[in-house]
């Protein structure tokens, strides 16, 4: 692995390019390495450069061949080794040079991912790119733990959100649409909602959600040591901070939750099996 607190140094790339590389943005799940896309897979056994970020498990991250160079940029509360901007600058400064590389990312890079952003810089630099999607921590937590995203009976739309605190020094909020989140009959999913969590559950009582909707907290969704704690929205803040809930995790909040106790018992992906299985 290279550290970004290290020089930069790449063996040799005997395939870089006259012109500018190629750039592959590759989805790497939730974490479970069998949850990959075969295309996915490909790429990561194909790489010979790989910018990852800190949800990439490190089982995904063993598909990577001992000979390629991995850096690693990735974001965790309060500790970033290197800005979103900084992470774009080395990307189109490496594919710039003629190097072919993938950016991984957890889940799906369009999705809460910083995909986009990315995706708009290499386009207008001129890089080519592709973008391989993944299965997103929403699908892998709603698949390992038995909580559909929709159901008929339950939920007629489905609303992901993200819960980090936005601006600057006192007034960094959770800045997002309470009323629409506050609709009955949907599911909501909130993001990187750990930290925040008894604001949400505040916000959305406050906009008329009742406190007894069913809501869950799942932690390192599909991977080994998967937890999920199931309450109402006016617990969850509590039973979160009771057994020391640490990110990744998700909050879904709607009555799909109350599917969990019919379904949970066969949802468990293959990591977690083997796990319990231990």
């Amino acid at each position: 692995m290279t550290l970004l607190s290290e020089p930069l140094q790449f063996t040799p790339d005997h395939g870089i390019a006259a012109g500018p590389g190629h750039v592959t943005l590759v989805g790497a799940g939730p974490g479970d390495p069998d949850l990959l896309t075969v295309k996915a897979a490909r790429a990561l056994r194909e790489a010979t450069l790989v910018l990852y970020d800190n949800l990439v498990s490190q089982d995904v991250l063993a598909l990577v061949p001992a000979s390629a160079d991995r850096v690693y940029v990735g974001k965790i509360s309060g500790h970033h080794s290197l800005s979103q901007d900084g992470i774009i600058e080395l990307m189109l400064r490496l594919a710039g040079g003629g190097r072919r590389l993938v950016r991984l990312k957890g889940g799906d890079p369009y999705i809460f991912g910083r995909g986009g952003e990315e995706a708009e810089a290499l386009a207008g630099a001129g890089i080519p790119f592709d973008v391989i999607p993944g299965i997103s921590a929403a699908q892998g937590a709603s698949a390992a733990t038995g909580i559909p995203l929709t159901h008929r009976d339950h939920a007629e739309s489905l609303v992901y959100a993200t819960g980090h605190l936005r601006g600057e020094g006192e007034a960094r909020t959770v800045d997002l649409d309470w009323q629409l989140l506050s609709r009955p009959r949907q599911t909501v999913v909130i993001y990187m909602g750990v930290g925040t969590l008894p604001v949400i559950s505040a916000q959305l009582q406050a906009h008329g959600l009742s406190g007894n909707t069913p809501a869950a907290i799942v932690e390192r969704a599909t991977q080994p040591g998967q937890r999920t704690l199931t309450g109402t929205l006016a617990t969850l803040p509590e039973l979160a901070k009771r057994h020391d809930v640490r990110a990744p995790a998700l909050i879904m909040i709607g009555t799909v939750v109350l599917l969990r106790a019919e379904l949970g018992q066969a949802a468990a992906t293959p990591a977690v099996a083997r796990t319990a299985a231990a």
